[in-house]
């Protein structure tokens, strides 16, 4: 498993570090300013691998372009950048992120639970494109969240999965014990509802380890 922080302010970057974090999320979606000098800012004042994200409105996010206006906005920062996440919708733009060799986190958030046949589909999918799949989902009781952990046991490696809210946060600490790559948290101001801050997931892990 593999800390995250996923950052609204560039300035989170170097404390992010700090604390524990092993990536750093630009979370361009919810950030004011050119997506590029961006980079520029974190680069500056941390050595960790950077992941390129706009979230869709559709998936939790801020962004409502066209999967061609993501395409323009994502090209300058391709070059800064190690990991480019990239949503379903998005599959048919990511050509000139594998030409110039970064790694691909093929994503997909719901607002609903999908069955393990389901599930297997879209990591099959996602993968298919991606370097890693994402899959977010949003578990409405224990049974659905037990399904989830077993999936990702279950799934082919590296694969990432995570829930959206707050209802279940607690599958944000445990599903990297099963098997997901990555736990995004947050260094300061939460990108997402129900993130664990950088500091408290360090914590976590050397207690659940």
């Amino acid at each position: 498993m593999r800390i995250v922080a996923s950052l609204t302010d560039p300035a989170q970057a170097a404390m992010a570090q700090a604390v524990g974090a092993e990536l750093l999320e630009l979370r361009f979606d919810l950030m004011q300013g050119d997506p590029a000098d961006l980079v520029r800012q974190v680069r500056t004042v941390s050595t960790l691998p950077v992941i390129a994200t706009f979230r869709s409105a559709q998936e939790g996010g801020r962004y409502f372009g066209s999967p061609a206006e993501w395409a323009k906005k994502i090209a300058p920062v391709i070059p800064l950048v190690d990991y480019v996440d990239a949503e379903l919708q998005f599959a048919h733009e990511i050509g000139p992120v594998k030409e110039a060799g970064r790694k691909i986190i093929a994503s997909h958030h719901t607002g609903v639970m999908l069955t393990l046949d389901a599930l297997f589909m879209l990591e099959r999918e996602l993968r298919a494109y991606g370097d890693i799949p994402k899959i977010i989902v949003t578990p409405a009781n224990r049974d659905e969240l037990i399904d989830l952990i077993a999936f990702t046991r279950a799934a082919k490696k590296p694969v990432c999965t995570g829930v959206m809210g707050s209802a279940f946060r607690c599958a944000r600490a445990i599903l990297p014990f099963f098997g997901s790559e990555f736990v995004y948290c947050h260094a300061g101001v939460p990108a997402a509802e129900g993130q664990y801050s950088v500091a408290e997931f360090v914590a976590l892990r050397k207690l659940l380890v």
